[in-house]
């Protein structure tokens, strides 16, 4: 099973694109809804973050206050490495056992859509790493238009993030956002194509641990007892 990672800036369109990946049937893990399972009342994760931030980031329910809390780590770039020790392992945690799911159900390629995949370092485990590029200006405009914010507030957001030259940098492929979303559409399609693996690298790759697993199994219990046996002479010699 190809492992894929899929990222982006904030408001770059990574989102569209995964949707663009749902429609063609092709499995997505999201980080980002992961990330807001974990952080539910009476989850570890939520936990860890109200004695790290207080109960002023919580509402009555228990829920977070997502807007509260987004102003104080966008401010404070140690406070966003608090939640991220707060909130990371059990992403992380969850994210695997979807993989292993995905991998039991026979699935040939699954895209990981995280947000923060080349800045937490998981892009080393992806066969491919595929970043979601627009230009600072139109990043700015849509993250404003989207979260209703002033330009200072979507600055301060944008300053947070690994710059987009950077990520690119890194990426295998790039789809490049700028236009509407029916160029957007034909690279994504273009781009599955690609990463699509062949029927024999995916039955190689689907079935090649199991059997290895079965075959290991029958030659140890062909040969255990020899084995053994041969051990047992071996030691009888020695004394």
């Amino acid at each position: 099973m190809k492992l894929i990672g899929l990222t982006g800036g904030i408001s770059t369109g990574k989102s569209t694109v995964s949707t663009l990946l749902k429609e063609q049937n092709i499995p997505i893990i999201d980080a980002d809804k992961i990330a807001r399972d974990i952080v539910e009342p009476g989850r570890k994760a939520n936990q860890l973050i109200r004695q790290h931030f207080g109960d002023e980031v919580f509402l009555p329910d228990g829920h977070l206050d997502r807007p509260k809390l987004g102003q104080i780590i966008f401010q404070d770039p140690e406070k966003r490495k608090i939640l991220n020790r707060c909130t990371h392992p059990y992403v992380r945690l969850e994210m695997l056992k979807q993989a292993f799911i995905y991998w039991v159900k026979g699935a040939d390629l699954v895209i990981f859509d995280v947000p923060l995949l080349i800045e937490s370092k998981l892009d080393r485990f992806m066969s491919t790493t595929v970043v979601v590029y627009c230009s600072d200006v139109l990043q700015l405009q849509r993250l404003r238009k989207r979260d209703n914010l002033s330009e200072e507030q979507a600055l301060q957001r944008m300053k947070a993030q690994m710059p987009m030259s950077e990520k690119v940098a890194k990426a295998d492929i790039v789809l490049d956002n700028s236009s509407d979303l029916n160029q957007l559409e034909i690279q994504v399609k273009n781009m599955t194509k690609k990463l699509k693996p062949s029927t024999f690298t995916w039955l190689f790759e689907y079935a090649g641990p199991p059997v290895a697993l079965v075959l290991f199994a029958a030659l140890v219990k062909q040969y255990a007892p020899t084995l053994l046996n041969t051990i047992g002479d071996s030691i009888a010699t020695l004394r």
